[in-house]
């Protein structure tokens, strides 16, 4: 069966008249009425009710008809779809981000895309940035929201651009501050105190650049570097300081999650800054990406300060 056929049947099933559709579809009624018997026998039963005064459809004709319109709507439209998929304005793409991007920049970038491109399915993961990587090395998502990743070790076939960089604030547990613990009150923390508490913190396995950034600020300040805790996932980590296990250092845009038991101070002094950014295959084909990548490039901002 093929799309001239479909097309002959419902040229005769809206004009019930074979001349008439003979006409319509620049053709001869002999040819017409040969082919809608060859189509009646390929699929073994009667779409027409034929007299010497009248053409009538069948009930199954009736039936078949919504769908044989339907699949010529379709046909039609397959060329439009063809240019729109080139563009990018339809198709499927898979996106991966860190936890942190949920209280910055996430609900932003997605909302704007999704306006801008209501045709494209997203598909959303949440992982870490070296889980997004592997799924990005073999083809598994096609752009990802990551922490700057080291460039020395990024491979060639990766292409990574900052969109975000702010300032790392002290999360610590209110039962500090309301008890007085020594160095916490509800003010500006100074480094000393946050180091002589127990850290909590990212497996450097999971985000390199920003347990380094960490190890970092202690060493600058010549302090003990010991991590008490890991965990892999930011609320995670804002969970277990609620809890009274310790502290840690998060982007300042994870103050907007609000939980119970948990403080969000500043430090004083020169304080250090985490980068995120934008990680795709630098020979990506997928034209949906490169339009993600755009309208995600309209939320690029410099380093904040508090």
């Amino acid at each position: 069966m093929d799309l001239r056929q479909i097309r002959q049947f419902v040229a005769v099933a809206e004009e019930l008249h074979f001349g008439r559709a003979a006409e319509r579809l620049n053709m001869t009624q002999p040819p017409l009425s040969q082919a809608i018997r060859a189509l009646e026998r390929e699929l073994g039963l009667r779409l027409f009710d034929r007299t010497k005064r009248q053409v009538m459809l069948t009930i199954l004709g009736e039936q078949w008809l919504a769908h044989a319109r339907r699949v010529l709507a379709e046909a039609t439209a397959l060329p439009d779809i063809a240019r729109k998929l080139a563009r990018g304005e339809m198709g499927l793409l898979r996106l991966s981000f860190v936890s942190t991007v949920d209280y910055s920049l996430l609900p932003a970038v997605v909302s704007r895309f999704r306006a801008a491109y209501p045709n494209v399915e997203l598909s959303l993961r949440e992982a870490t940035s070296d889980l997004q990587i592997d799924a990005l090395l073999r083809s598994e998502v096609d752009v990802g929201i990551v922490i700057a990743p080291p460039s020395s070790s990024l491979s060639q076939t990766l292409t990574y651009r900052p969109i975000l960089r702010e300032p790392l604030v002290a999360a610590v547990p209110s039962s500090w501050i309301v008890e007085r613990r020594d160095g916490f009150s509800d003010g500006m923390l100074e480094p000393a105190a946050f180091f002589a508490a127990p850290l909590i913190l990212f497996p450097r396995r999971s985000a390199p650049i920003f347990h380094d950034l960490v190890s970092g600020y202690f060493a600058e300040h010549r302090a003990a570097f010991c991590v008490f805790q890991e965990a892999i996932q930011m609320q995670t980590i804002i969970g277990l300081v609620a809890s009274g296990m310790g502290v840690a250092l998060v982007p300042h845009s994870m103050t907007r999650l609000q939980r119970e038991g948990v403080t969000y101070l500043p430090l004083s002094g020169r304080v250090p800054t985490v980068e995120t950014g934008l990680l795709w295959r630098t020979n990506e084909r997928n034209p949906a990406c490169a339009n993600f990548l755009a309208v995600a490039g309209e939320f690029h901002q410099p380093a904040q300060a508090l």
